[in-house]
């Protein structure tokens, strides 16, 4: 592992460079650029604000204030987001840059590194868009709020682990990547994003609590809505999970690695 992370670092300006060229490519021939980052977020979390709050009325149990259940969802779908980004990524990603790798040599890992780099950045812009948001309806930020990077780095390093480790699997049978186009989907309904918690009938919460996904979307949740502390004696368990899946890539990348070119 120690090997794969200094080849990393000694081409850490062309991982930086490849971010880079993949940003510029979506804005190429636009007018407005990068703005396009802010807005689209921005106008994508306005519709479920206003929607939700102003046409459906949905609201949280035990919470009067109408802009609670957009901000609950927002939140959800933003740590969602950054997990279905980097882990879909990360599945196909070997596959489809497969020409590149017979042609090119540089360190392989660097494909993941890349997608989850160019993710992190989507996701701080996404933040931004919905803290615009959050203060349309007089949500304003709180100390909690401090806690949002712990939970992108779980749950990045979650996706990033599960993406590698599946995308390997994808390269030699690629059944996985329509298996696990099922299994997103219900894995999203099966997280508490567009529902609380507290409405999952009692003989099925654990399903809930197997799900390592909810107590890291809940830390999102419990920042940005209600401006508390996650319990940190549920979040040992997913921190266990992430960093090992994340520790468990590397190994088997690199045992991987010498048949996956051929394979491809």
């Amino acid at each position: 592992m120690k090997t794969m992370l200094l080849a990393l670092w000694h081409y850490r300006y062309f991982i930086l460079s490849s971010i880079r060229g993949e940003l510029k490519s979506r804005i190429a021939r636009s007018r407005l650029g990068a703005l396009w980052f802010i807005l689209h977020p921005m106008a994508q979390a306005t519709i479920f604000a206003l929607v939700l709050a102003e046409v459906l009325g949905a609201k949280l149990p035990n919470i009067e204030n109408k802009a609670a259940y957009p901000i609950y969802l927002m939140a959800g779908i933003a740590a969602w987001g950054l997990f279905s980004e980097i882990l879909n990524r990360c599945l196909s990603i070997f596959t489809e840059y497969g020409t590149m790798l017979k042609k090119i040599s540089f360190p392989r890992l660097c494909l993941p590194i890349i997608v989850w780099g160019s993710a992190l950045l989507n996701h701080v812009l996404l933040l931004l868009a919905i803290t615009v948001v959050f203060l349309f309806f007089g949500h304003y930020p709180g100390i909690a709020w401090l806690i949002i990077p712990l939970g992108i780095l779980l749950v990045s390093l979650f996706a990033f682990g599960l993406g590698v480790m599946l995308g390997i699997f994808n390269v030699f049978t690629r059944d996985v990547g329509q298996v696990m186009s099922v299994i997103m989907q219900m894995w999203f309904w099966l997280t508490p994003i567009v529902y609380p918690y507290e409405i999952i009938p009692q003989k099925l919460r654990w399903l809930a609590d197997i799900n390592p996904m909810v107590p890291l979307v809940g830390i999102y949740q419990d920042a940005l809505l209600y401006n508390r502390w996650p319990d940190l004696t549920v979040l040992w368990l997913p921190a266990v999970i992430s960093i090992s899946l994340f520790v468990l890539s590397f190994v088997l990348f690199r045992k991987a690695s010498p048949e996956l070119v051929d394979v491809l």
